[in-house]
């Protein structure tokens, strides 16, 4: 947050500063009031930019193995231009490098999966899904399976069955 907060100030001096050059070159005939508005317009634009890009450029960093399986869409009232171009606030990795199975339970599958959200603090959790019967498990740090592939201690979620975050983690059972 502190380097967008730079970068954001950083436009602005940039803009306006190239406003205060042309208003001196043209030996003074443009309004000075071009350098704050200047400043101001810049420093809209790369907030919007900001706004806008963070999904694809978060998604993009992220590693080999870990897809996005779900976006949240936002629109807020104090940014009107969101009810017409909606941007994506938080999403929903499946990192299937973290992909536990057991053989006497076919269909059920362990992951990691990561909400990420702008200006949050990313929140993990390991899931096992039970990718037939659609539906999810919520597990705690140190659960294993049973001898029988079952997972004691796990509350069933239903889930419908076109859930992304069910068909990301269930896309290669």
């Amino acid at each position: 947050m502190l380097f967008e907060i730079l970068a954001l100030v950083a436009a602005g001096f940039a803009a306006g500063g190239a406003a205060l050059a042309l208003h001196r070159l043209s030996g003074r005939r443009l309004p000075r009031w071009m350098v704050p508005a200047a400043a101001g317009a810049a420093m809209l634009g790369y907030a919007v930019w900001s706004e806008y890009s963070w999904f694809a450029r978060t998604a993009g960093a992220l590693p080999a193995g870990v897809a996005v399986a779900a976006k949240n869409r936002d629109a807020a009232l104090w940014r009107p231009w969101t009810y017409v171009f909606p941007v994506t606030d938080l999403f929903a990795a499946v990192d299937r490098r973290t992909r536990r199975t057991h053989p006497a339970a076919p269909g059920q599958v362990m992951v990691d999966v990561h909400l990420i959200g702008r200006w949050q603090p990313v929140r993990s959790a390991t899931v096992l899904f039970d990718c037939p019967g659609h539906r999810r498990a919520d597990l705690a740090a140190g659960v294993d399976f049973a001898p029988d592939g079952t997972v004691a201690e796990a509350a069933w979620q239903p889930l419908p069955a076109d859930d992304p975050v069910l068909l990301a983690a269930c896309a290669e059972v």
